[in-house]
């Protein structure tokens, strides 16, 4: 009671005074259900195939590929962590505009990504350049890296356009 007889009110709550994180996509395992998670787990499953197909040709040309492998890992690494925030249903614990941190995480994974198929199809694309050794000429790369360059080739293509579909469902969730 105060000194005028009226009861003080309890301070507020602070938990209470949060807003509601902005989130349209659910969280749990029914991400799973969505076709936004369904993109996501295709990008973890091939973004880890390119990483594998290019660790295992060696690396021929570490100037083109070594970004290759740089992306690959990166996103295969924090394709996992997004979609292990949603599976774990933090998104409804943390105050963000989830929509907008959806689209900003896979337009610029998109960005990167199509550079990283862009320079792997270039380094696939030097199959035939010949390199003057010391004692005969031979090609750049051989007929083993030539082939699991085209396969990394084709699933780096297919992860952009994984990535650049989770885009456009996210712009769409951003900008409703």
């Amino acid at each position: 009671m105060s000194a005028g007889g009226a009861p003080v009110p309890p301070p507020p709550n602070p938990a209470v005074s949060f807003p509601a994180p902005r989130i349209t996509l659910p969280a749990g395992p029914d991400i799973l259900r969505t076709y936004s998670g369904a993109f996501v787990c295709l990008e973890i499953l091939f973004g880890g195939l390119v990483w594998i197909l290019v660790a295992s040709s060696n690396v021929p040309l570490p100037l083109l590929q070594g970004w290759v492998m740089f992306v690959s890992v990166t996103a295969f690494i924090f394709s996992l962590l997004f979609l292990g925030v949603f599976l774990s249903g933090m998104v409804t614990q943390i105050d963000a505009n989830w929509n907008f941190l959806d689209f900003a995480y896979h337009f610029t994974v998109f960005v990167f990504y199509f550079g990283a198929f862009l320079l792997e199809a270039a380094a696939t694309s030097l199959h035939d350049l010949r390199c003057n050794a010391t004692v005969s000429v031979h090609p750049l790369l051989s007929d083993n890296q030539y082939n699991i360059n085209v396969a990394a080739t084709i699933f780096a293509f297919m992860t952009t356009a994984c990535y650049g579909c989770s885009l456009g469902l996210a712009l769409r969730r951003w900008r409703p």
